[in-house]
């Protein structure tokens, strides 16, 4: 009896680890939402979009560049000819055949356009910037949208808890309701108002796994795979105390009102290049022919060769005289778009103050709302349970239970989505703020440097002739693997 109540001990102590490890493993195997954020920048096809077409923003850059250099190039051409002549002029040979090539090298740089070109290279700068700030603004959906999928899958499953939860305690009060039935102490109209509440509640039930699998598709869309087991989700990043701090932070930082602000300067930019389109402009040129030429005339036959070459320089002023209106509504074009561009950065401030100012309202209503909540549950579980003692003296009837277990499966409900609104408003707040990105958020992962490649492809590199063009490939695939 003894080793019997020992090996008993035993298993029962072994039983207790294996739960306890098994508990301790699905806390550290349970993906945080820092985790999701993670996976969601590493795999997410729109930011490699962006930085592709980010690199190539970039490479305006060195085109821009590329004008301010000397332009070589060449060209061959060879040319064969065969003639004959009437057979009734007999002082002229019958057949000829002519062979000739030539190869032409020319080079030309520009010397003075009134800074037109370093104009261009500043505007292909500006726009560099701009696809940055998209970079991040792009960088901030990604995110955002892992973080409302991370919340969406953990409501989801505690919604189908919380179903599955009631259809067991209706199921309970079911088989109660027809005990006392069979006892007489209820009708059979308490019996049918039981079993219909517990098909309600069934069918709530399939709804619930029916919203987690939707939530886990597009977890999948927004992560990259599928969840499995989700950790809830740690404390929020520190927010601004006011509104109008979170405004204020949001004019000075969010990707959007940078871009606008960069876009009023490309657009002041273009006005002065439309300007200077109407000045002439000075370049130098140069090239070098060299030609060969064979002659062969049959009957008799003679044969010519001769060879020749020429070198030539020069200096060439040229502007635009009459161009039928084109170049002054360009200019005037231009002046329109940078109006444009300034009343675009109004609305985009005006934008972002709007959103900072519906993600504070929204963060506070579901405040108040978990608050709220929390009472509403207190309140209703004391309800339900005074509901249950009343009925088992008489006083209350199967309904009024009931009503009292739905009550309470509402007000938990709407814990449930309360507390997800509030953490979705926090994160929708500081992406409006346009502070959510890896870096503020110190996910502690190595991020996308947008300055690597722009570093090696401004000064407008040759891969042939210019070492740094040979580090490009390297670059393209280290960035590939960030």
């Amino acid at each position: 009896m003894r080793q019997a109540l020992s090996g008993l001990a035993r298993r029962g102590v072994g039983t207790a680890l294996a739960a306890l490890f098994a508990l301790w493993t699905g806390a550290v195997m349970a993906e945080t939402l820092p985790d999701a954020m993670v996976s969601a920048y590493k795999n997410s096809g729109l930011l490699d979009q962006q930085r592709a077409l980010l690199r190539a923003e970039d490479e305006n850059v060195a085109v821009a560049v590329s004008g301010l250099r000397p332009m070589l190039n060449y060209s061959a051409s060879v040319n064969a000819q065969r003639s004959a002549n009437s057979p009734s002029s007999p002082t002229t040979p019958a057949l000829s055949d002519s062979l000739s090539a030539s190869l032409q090298l020319t080079a030309s740089m520009l010397l003075y356009d009134f800074g037109a070109t370093k104009t261009r290279i500043a505007i292909a700068r500006e726009n560099v910037m701009m696809a940055r700030d998209s970079l991040v603004g792009a960088e901030q959906n990604v995110l955002l949208n892992a973080v409302n999928a991370y919340l969406d899958v953990i409501s989801a499953n505690e919604n189908v808890a919380l179903q599955a939860n009631s259809v067991r305690l209706i199921t309970q009060e079911l088989r109660a309701a027809r005990d006392r039935f069979e006892v007489g102490e209820i009708t059979q109209t308490d019996v049918s108002l039981a079993e219909a509440r517990l098909a309600a509640a069934r069918s709530a039930e399939a709804a619930a796994q029916g919203s987690l699998m939707v939530a886990r598709e597009a977890y999948k869309a927004a992560v990259g795979h599928y969840p499995g087991a989700v950790a809830p989700p740690p404390a929020p990043p520190r927010i601004p105390n006011t509104v109008e701090a979170a405004k204020a932070q949001a004019r000075e930082r969010h990707p959007d009102i940078k871009a606008a602000q960069r876009s009023v300067k490309v657009a002041e930019m273009a006005i002065e290049l439309a300007r200077k389109d109407m000045l002439p402009t000075l370049s130098a040129n140069a090239s070098a022919t060299a030609t060969a030429n064979s002659r062969t005339v049959y009957n008799p036959t003679v044969t010519s060769k001769g060879t020749n070459g020429t070198l030539s320089a020069g200096v060439s002023l040229s502007g635009p005289i009459y161009t039928g209106g084109r170049l002054s509504a360009l200019y005037r074009q231009a002046r329109a778009q940078a109006e444009a561009s300034r009343a675009a950065l109004l609305l985009a401030t005006q934008g972002i103050d709007q959103a900072v100012g519906n993600a504070w309202a929204q963060l506070s209503i579901a405040t108040a709302s978990l608050q709220a909540t929390d009472r509403q549950i207190r309140a209703s579980r004391v309800a339900l349970r005074g509901a249950r003692e009343e009925a088992e003296l008489g006083a209350r009837t199967t309904l009024d239970v009931l009503n009292a277990e739905q009550e309470l499966l509402d007000a938990l409900a709407s814990q449930i989505q309360a507390r997800s609104d509030q953490y979705a408003a926090i994160y929708g707040l500081l992406s409006a703020m346009g502070l959510l990105t890896a870096d503020h958020l110190g996910l502690g992962i190595r991020t996308y440097d947008p300055e690597a490649y722009y570093n090696a492809v401004q000064g407008a590199p040759t891969r042939v002739v210019s070492p740094q063009g040979e580090k490009l490939d390297h670059i393209l695939e280290v960035l590939g693997k960030q």
